[in-house]
This record gives C-alpha cells, sequence and structure tokens, in this order.
C-alpha cells in the first residue's frame, strides 16, 4: 500500500475508535480536554475554551499564588496564620476551626487542595494578601490576593478566566467567577510542574494540626475528594462543583519517560496527561475514560513525531 494511503487509513481507524467514546463523553460533560503536560499540544477535547462556573478548581491558582509569595518573599510553610472570623462567609466548618485558632500554611494548603475547605483557602488569601501590595486606597487584602490571582492568569495566557474570590464560590454576586477547559489545563501543567504543589494534591489522606487558643492542639485527618486517585498512576489534582454548571475534575497521570538513543545520547521526554472535565454528573467516569482514549491518542502523536499546531 503507498504511503500516503497507509497514512490516511491509519488517520481514519484513530478517528473511528475514538468517535463513539467522544460522542458519549459530550453527552455528560459540557467542556474537556486533554493535553500533554510537556507541550500543552491538545489531544482530544469538546468545547475548550467555553467559559463555565468550576468552582473550587480555583483553588490551583489559588496555591499557586500562595507558593509564589512563599517563594518570592523567602517564608516558610510551616509559618502559623490566625483563622479569620468566617462564619458569616462559610457557614460549612467540616474541620471545626474558630476564630483565633492557628494552623501552618502547609496544613491549610492540604485543607484547601485535598478537601475543598473554604475557611482554610480564605484564611491563607487572607494573610497572604496583606503582604501584597494594593492598586487603590480601598484594596482589601483579599482584593489584592485574587488581583494576583488574575495576574497570574493573564501571565500564563489564560483569555477565557476570572477569578473573584480565593474560593470559587461566587461570593461577589456582581461579577460570576469562570474558566474554561484550555485554560485550566494551562493552570493545571503549571501548577504540576511544581514538586511540592504535586504532593499535596497526590495525598489521599493527611493528618493536620490545629493550634487553639485555650485548649491542648488537635488533629483532623483529611480526605482527598479525588476518588480516581491511585488508579492508573493516576496522582491528581482537584475537584471542584458549580451549582449552575455542576460537578468538574482535573485529573493528571504520568507513564515513565520515554528514552531514544540518538548517537551517544539519549533524548528523554516526559510523558503526564492532564485531562480537565467540566459540568458532568459523572466527572469521574468521564475523566478516568478519558484518560485512556487520550493516552490511546498520545501514542499516535509520538508515532507521528509530536507534530505541533500550525507546524
Amino acid at each position: 500500500m503507498p504511503e500516503p494511503r497507509r497514512i490516511l487509513l491509519t488517520l481514519l481507524l484513530a478517528v473511528a475508535v475514538l468517535l463513539p467514546f467522544t460522542r458519549a463523553t459530550a453527552q455528560v460533560a459540557t467542556a474537556f480536554a486533554v493535553v500533554d503536560n510537556s507541550s500543552g499540544h491538545l489531544l482530544l477535547s469538546r468545547s475548550p475554551n467555553k467559559r463555565i462556573g468550576i468552582g473550587s478548581l480555583t483553588n490551583i491558582a489559588t496555591a499557586m499564588v500562595v507558593l509564589d509569595w512563599l517563594e518570592a518573599s523567602h517564608r516558610d510553610l510551616g509559618e502559623e496564620i490566625a483563622i479569620p472570623q468566617a462564619e458569616s462567609l462559610f457557614p460549612e466548618n467540616p474541620i471545626g476551626f474558630q476564630p483565633g485558632d492557628e494552623a501552618s500554611i502547609r496544613d491549610l494548603l492540604y485543607a484547601s487542595l485535598m478537601q475543598s475547605d473554604d475557611i482554610a483557602t480564605y484564611a491563607l488569601a487572607l494573610h497572604v494578601g496583606q503582604g501584597l501590595p494594593t492598586t487603590a486606597p480601598d484594596e482589601t487584602p483579599t482584593q489584592a490576593f485574587v488581583a494576583q490571582m488574575n495576574a497570574l492568569a493573564r501571565k500564563l495566557g489564560m483569555r477565557n478566566t476570572l477569578f473573584v474570590d480565593a474560593t470559587g464560590l461566587a461570593i461577589n454576586e456582581r461579577r460570576q467567577p469562570y474558566s474554561c477547559a484550555a485554560d485550566l489545563a494551562i493552570l493545571t501543567r503549571y501548577a504540576m510542574n511544581r514538586s511540592q504543589f504535586r504532593f499535596y494534591v497526590s495525598q489521599k489522606a493527611r493528618q493536620i494540626t490545629i493550634n487553639h487558643a485555650a485548649a491542648v492542639p488537635s488533629g483532623y485527618m483529611l480526605a482527598n475528594t479525588n476518588e480516581l486517585l491511585d488508579i492508573d498512576s493516576i496522582d491528581g489534582v482537584r475537584t471542584g462543583s458549580n451549582r449552575v454548571d455542576g460537578p468538574s475534575v482535573i485529573i493528571s497521570a504520568a507513564r515513565p519517560p520515554e528514552s531514544v538513543q540518538q548517537g551517544e545520547q539519549y533524548i528523554i521526554t516526559p510523558r503526564r496527561l492532564v485531562v480537565v472535565v467540566l459540568g458532568s454528573a459523572d466527572r469521574f467516569g468521564a475523566a478516568h475514560q478519558l484518560l485512556l482514549s487520550g493516552w490511546q491518542a498520545y501514542d499516535r502523536w509520538a508515532a507521528a513525531g509530536r507534530p505541533q499546531r500550525g507546524g
């Protein structure tokens, strides 16, 4: 068979394999994107630029602003910070934080990223925001923090994203936060390239310590809301939910790096996929199946020489 016809037949077979699943996934997910973590190459997608509410997937950006601030200011993850008065903003308090309690930045990051704890997230934003420059005389610390989240989004090229608070709860009803699958893949790639972040989101359970003002310290065992951890090498990253658009999830999984000998040198290529599923009643099922299909698409793309769009 001539080479052009062979290539065409291979592509048609690939589409035939992926099409039934892609259609099925489209029925249970408003939008999705599967990307190669190293290059950002889009392997599979549906409405990747559609703006949608993302809930506590926002916490990925929150955590990265905190980690970037820690690095820039040479502060320590073990630094203790106080829990602010937050009952009126966040009536749900599963961990049992009380105003005046103290916890380390590290433990609050665990609570925010693993269990979507809004009080922990708010405490981080307030603490870090107090050390950030303001752009207006009446700008609050949390507003200064959110400004940094949006600055990070602009820096990364997230054109369809707006953050209005650190938790993603849309407390400010005048402006609703939004993002899209393609932008969240960009943000997740940025976050997963940070070893600290990868470790936080890979933990299935973690005990944190709360220091009380008038009592002995107590512990709380966090449980990760990501039900796919450790399945098919999935090692992160976050769940989220929006009251209008429904549940969402982002997962990531790695394979051993590919090693190819060229002369006396070996070319090492990392292999990691990021899967973003937005607005899905079966977010875990859709994400898992997209990961499996994503690896098939990745193998075909790699065999073709990893061509880039427009290249």
